[in-house]
């Protein structure tokens, strides 16, 4: 499979005639607009009353570089001054927060916790001192922190030692991530614990002058695996009402102790099979039988495709618990990262895209436009434009423009091209080497242990000895 890559595509009809050809929607705008007055520079009014200063998002990422008992480190400020000086007005937790020790992905990954209240107030502080520094104000700055449990993916003392916290047998997950067949699932107790943990976080968020928390439903961890435990008996799996109680818990738990803090919801809003790596090297779907019991948004009897009715209540139920702010995206990076982050480079465990990445991103982008249509009143972020490169503005503006999305989310892009918004706002051209190309270097060192950053872009980190060990690494015969 060969697809053609995007700077490739030097016009906007080239672009258009190409996606027609994928038989995908990709609208764009053929020109930029800049300015306060342009689609991406207009404040955003919540319904609090707040205003957003412009409509790019920095999603929260999972770093790997703070401190073994979960402190940021310099590298850390780093990444978060740089979000500071993005030019995005809503920050989205700047990165995954754990509640607890053993709810960490890695052991280098930030904890919450009395010890580190402080010091995650002047991280927060730091992004906010750079983002005045470089544009004047913050009164329409938004800054949250995604909470998190990393539940089956927890690492938390090695990042080759899994300790899974797992609410029910998962008949691939557990053979492909080798979870034994005796291992203990969550008690009903020690969910309840982990509710506790969640609201005590919250209220430390708001200690450290956080402007909202996000419960974090995404991506294969323990909020999101709670809305696919269908077959997990009593309070907290099986119907809807009771796979979305931790969700109701923990909202009830934070509004009864901190009444004014906002909350908001990064929600995979739809699953797909696991996937792994077929004899050529692309991604093939695992066998799994039918009807598809284990997964959030798709239809049982064809798990391949979103299937978005848990979904729609999923939504309502925020409305109704007062959650308006939401970021959506898709499936997990662990089991099927083209869903998630379509990207033309595999990361060292993955496999090659199973399909051109902009169908992956079309797809993130056509199930927004539809929630956005059925919920209005909810302020929702959209996912997977670092892949569209040098039309990321082109398809965004449009987006923003025709009400498709409210905010436009950057992940993978804020680590090697972080000024990218402000470049864009101020009508100056996108420096090209800068432009993330889904090299998926900031997966791959991650997994070998390595820092977070993007090596290849990034001269920081292209001077710091990890390049040379994950250059190394991926010469070896044995990188797949």
């Amino acid at each position: 499979m060969k697809y053609r890559r995007v700077t490739s595509l030097r016009t906007p009809a080239q672009f258009r005639a190409y996606a027609s050809d994928l038989g995908i929607e990709l609208p764009l705008d053929d020109d930029l607009m800049a300015g306060e007055n342009a689609p991406l520079g207009r404040p955003c009014r919540l319904p609090d009353g707040f205003v957003i200063g412009n409509r790019f998002c920095a999603h929260p990422m999972e770093g790997w570089d703070a401190t073994p008992d979960g402190k940021p480190t310099e590298l850390t400020t780093r990444r978060w001054r740089n979000f500071g000086r993005s030019g995005a007005k809503l920050i989205w937790g700047g990165e995954a927060v754990a509640v607890q020790h053993d709810a960490r992905a890695n052991p280098r990954q930030l904890c919450i916790n009395q010890d580190n209240v402080q010091s995650l107030t002047r991280l927060r502080l730091a992004l906010v001192e750079a983002h005045e520094e470089q544009f004047g104000r913050t009164d329409d700055l938004l800054v949250g922190l995604q909470l998190t449990h990393s539940g089956r993916f927890s690492r938390p003392n090695s990042h080759g030692r899994p300790e899974p916290k797992i609410l029910y047998r998962h008949p691939v997950l557990d053979r492909k991530f080798g979870v034994p067949p005796d291992h203990p699932l969550l008690s009903d107790a020690e969910v309840e614990s982990i509710i506790g943990r969640f609201v005590e976080a919250a209220q430390m968020a708001r200690q450290g002058g956080f402007d909202f928390v996000d419960v974090k439903h995404c991506h294969g961890y323990l909020g999101h695996e709670f809305l696919s435990a269908h077959t997990r008996p009593g309070p907290f799996g099986g119907s809807f009402e009771n796979r979305t109680r931790f969700l109701r818990e923990v909202v009830t738990g934070i509004r009864k102790c901190q009444p004014d803090l906002r909350i908001g919801v990064r929600l995979s809003a739809f699953d797909t099979l696991p996937f792994r790596r077929g004899p050529d090297g692309h991604g093939v779907p695992e066998e799994f039988p039918l009807p598809h019991r284990h997964a959030f948004g798709v239809g049982p009897a064809d798990p391949l495709q979103p299937g978005l009715d848990e979904t729609e209540r999923f939504l309502s139920l925020l409305e109704e618990l007062d959650v308006r702010l939401v970021n959506i995206s898709a499936g997990s990076p662990y089991c099927n990262p083209h869903i998630q982050r379509p990207a033309l480079y595999a990361p060292a465990d993955g496999y090659d895209p199973p399909e051109d990445p902009l169908v992956g991103v079309a797809r993130q982008m056509r199930v927004v436009r539809h929630l956005k249509g059925e919920f209005p009143g909810l302020t929702m972020v959209g996912s997977a434009y670092t892949y569209l490169q040098e039309w990321l503005p082109h398809v965004a503006q449009r987006a923003v423009r025709t009400g498709q999305v409210d905010f436009v989310g950057l992940g993978r892009m804020m680590l090697s091209y972080p000024e990218l918004p402000a470049d864009v706002l101020a009508g100056r051209p996108l420096r090209r080497g800068r432009i993330c190309r889904t090299f998926s270097d900031c997966t791959t060192a991650p997994r070998m242990g390595l820092v977070s950053g993007c090596y290849p872009l990034d001269d920081f980190y292209r001077k710091r000895p990890e390049a040379a060990a994950l250059k190394a690494a991926k010469s070896s015969p044995d990188y797949t």
